[in-house]
C-alpha cells in the first residue's frame, strides 16, 4: 500500500516525533511504501529513510514550485520511506515554544492571520505534489488537530484518520477557541481519529461538540519497541550506560537539536558510578510534567537509598527553574526552595503562579529534611537532550523511572517504555498515564501499591515512599517483577499493532473508544 503520513516536525526528540519516526520504519517493516512529509532538516541521514522530496523556496501559499526526490538508499525489504520537506520556511507553528535550532519556533495562538495562511496553504500544495507523484494514497494518517487534518481536507485526500497526539488539545485548541474551527473543519472529512486513552477522547469530545466524533474515535496508542527496550541481565547495567557515554563524547556535533555533549557525557558518567540505585526522569523540563516534585522528592529517596543516583533526561523552559531548585535544596536553603515554588510558572516564562504541591511539601517538610537535602548533594544530574535509541540505552538500565506529570497525558508512552525493560514507572495517576498503570497493576499485582502517584497536597512524600518501597525489595525479586511488567507491555503496546491500527483507522475501522 501506498501510505501518506503529514507530521509538521521532526522524526527525533520528543513525543510525536518519536512516534511518527517508528511508525514509519513499522509500516515499511510491513511491506509499504511510506510517504511521510515532515520538517526534519537531517532526513538525510537517518538510515531507514530511503528518499528524500524537497522544494524551493516557496514565493507564497500555492506557490512552491517543483518536487524533486533524491534517492538516497536502497530499501532492505519491499517496503520504503520517502521523507518530503514542504518549504515552510524558518517559521514553525508549535504547542509548546521551545528552542529548534535553525527554526522561528512560535506557538499557533502568536501567529499572524498571514503566517497562519501561509503555513496551511503551503502545506496543502506539498500535499497535492505528493499525491500527484505517487499517483494518491491507499491510506493516510494527519497527525494533531491542528494543522494536519485540515491540510488534507483542503488537499482533497481520501480516505485518511487523524491522530490527537493530546498536546494539540489542551495546548491550542481548548484554551484558544479560535482554533476550534481549524481542528473541526479537518477531523469532520476524517474517516477516524485515533487516541491513546479514554481520557484524551473524552476531553476532544467536548471541545469538539456537534461533530460526531463519537463514533468514528479509536484507540491509537505510540507503540514500544520491545527490541530496544528490554530488561538487562545483571550486570550489564554499568556497561551499557558506560557505551553510550563514550559514543556521545566522541560525536560530531548536532545541528538541530544541539546539545552540551560534555555535560550529557558528564551526566551518564556519574550515573554509570553510582553505588546505589539508579533512578530515571525521561521528558520536557516543563512545569507540567512535574519535576519539581520528583527534586522535592529526591532527598527522601535518596536518604533511605546511600549511593542511589537520579539522572534527569530532557529539555525546556523550566531548566533553569529546576536547576535553581536543585541547588537550593541541596544547599539546604529551603527559603529559596520556598520562593521558587512561590513563583512556579514564572520561572518557565509564563505569569507568576506556585507551584501548590511543592509549596505545600516545603511549608512543612518531615523531620531531617534539611540535612538529607544537604547529603543528597552532588546526586542528581542533568543529561539534556538524548535522542531516542539512547534513551533506550539507558532506561534499561535503572531501577526506576518517575514520570509525575500533573498535566493531562495522552498516553504514557515513556511509561511502558520502562516496563518494557523491566524497570518500574511510578507515574502520576491520571490521564493516559493511569490507563497505562492501570493495565501493568492488573496483570502484575505486585506493583499495585507501587505504580500509580495521586496527585495532591502530600504527593511529593508519597512519592518518595512509592519508590523507596519498590527500591526496597530483594534485587532478585525486582528482577523478577520487572521480567513480568516487561511481558506485560511485550503484549499490550507493539509498533506493529500501531501500524496495523494506523491503516485500518484510514478505512473508518477502530478499536471503539465507548463513551462514559
Amino acid at each position: 500500500m501506498r501510505i501518506l503520513i503529514f507530521h509538521g516536525y521532526l522524526l527525533r526528540g520528543t513525543g510525536s516525533n518519536i512516534y511518527n519516526a517508528n511508525l514509519a520504519v513499522a509500516l515499511a517493516g510491513l511491506g509499504h511504501e511510506v510517504h511521510l512529509l515532515c520538517q526534519d532538516r537531517e532526513a538525510e541521514s537517518i538510515e531507514w529513510v530511503n528518499a528524500v522530496g524537497s522544494w524551493p523556496e516557496a514565493d507564497g501559499p500555492d506557490a512552491i514550485g517543483e518536487l524533486s526526490v533524491e534517492e538516497l538508499r536502497p530499501a532492505e525489504g519491499a517496503g520504503s520511506v520517502t521523507v518530503y520537506r514542504p518549504p515552510i520556511g524558518n517559521l514553525l507553528p508549535v504547542y509548546v515554544e521551545d528552542p529548534y535550532e535553525g527554526f522561528e519556533a512560535k506557538a499557533f495562538p502568536r501567529l499572524t492571520a498571514e503566517e497562519l495562511d501561509y503555513y496551511v496553504g503551503t502545506n496543502v500544495a506539498a500535499v497535492k505534489a505528493v499525491q500527484e507523484r505517487i499517483g494518491g494514497a491507499d491510506a493516510a494518517l494527519a497527525n494533531h488537530l491542528i494543522m494536519g487534518p485540515v491540510v488534507f481536507a483542503r488537499a482533497g485526500v481520501r480516505p485518511y484518520a487523524v491522530k490527537n497526539h493530546g498536546s494539540d488539545l489542551e495546548y491550542t485548541v481548548k484554551p484558544n477557541p479560535e482554533f476550534i474551527p481549524w481542528a473541526a473543519e479537518g477531523v469532520e472529512s476524517a474517516a477516524a481519529v485515533l487516541v491513546g486513552s479514554h481520557h484524551t477522547a473524552a476531553s476532544m469530545w467536548e471541545a469538539l461538540p456537534g461533530l460526531g466524533l463519537e463514533a468514528k474515535t479509536g484507540y491509537g496508542p505510540p507503540g514500544v519497541d520491545t527490541k530496544a527496550f528490554a530488561p538487562l541481565a545483571p550486570g550489564e547495567h554499568e556497561e551499557r550506560i558506560a557505551a553510550l557515554r563514550e559514543e556521545i563524547a566522541g560525536e560530531p556535533p548536532s545541528t538541530t537539536f544541539g546539545r552540551d555533549a560534555d555535560e550529557a557525557v558528564a551526566a551518564l558518567g556519574e550515573f554509570e558510578a553510582a553505588e546505589g540505585p539508579r533512578v530515571i526522569f525521561v521528558g520536557k523540563l516543563i512545569v507540567s510534567k512535574g519535576v519539581d516534585l520528583i527534586v522535592a522528592a529526591w532527598p527522601l529517596i535518596h536518604r533511605q537509598n546511600p549511593g542511589a543516583k537520579l539522572l534527569l533526561v530532557g529539555f525546556g523552559a523550566y531548566e533553569m527553574g529546576l536547576r535553581a531548585l536543585v541547588t537550593a535544596i541541596t544547599d539546604g536553603d529551603l527559603e529559596g526552595a520556598r520562593e521558587i515554588a512561590r513563583v512556579g510558572r514564572a520561572l518557565e516564562g509564563g505569569e507568576e503562579s506556585p507551584l501548590t504541591y511543592l509549596s505545600s511539601f516545603l511549608d512543612n517538610p518531615p523531620a531531617g529534611y534539611l540535612e538529607a537535602g544537604k547529603a543528597a548533594a552532588g546526586s542528581i544530574s542533568f543529561a539534556g537532550r538524548l535522542e531516542h535509541d539512547e534513551v533506550a540505552r539507558v532506561v534499561p538500565a535503572s531501577d526506576s523511572m518517575i514520570v509525575p506529570s500533573t498535566f493531562p497525558e495522552a498516553f504514557g508512552m515513556v511509561a511502558a517504555e520502562a516496563a518494557a525493560s523491566g524497570v518500574l514507572p511510578v507515574c502520576a495517576e491520571h490521564s493516559g498515564l493511569a490507563e497505562v498503570t492501570a493495565t501493568l497493576a492488573d496483570e502484575v499485582p505486585e506493583v499495585k501499591s507501587m505504580i500509580g502517584l495521586p496527585l495532591g497536597p502530600g504527593a511529593v512524600a508519597e512519592l518518595a515512599g512509592k519508590v523507596n518501597r519498590w527500591l526496597a525489595l530483594d534485587r532478585p525479586e525486582r528482577i523478577e517483577i520487572g521480567g513480568n511488567i516487561a511481558e506485560s507491555a511485550d503484549r499490550n503496546w507493539s509498533w506493529q499493532g500501531v501500524a496495523r491500527d494506523v491503516i485500518s483507522a484510514s478505512a473508518g475501522e477502530v478499536r471503539k473508544v465507548e463513551q462514559a
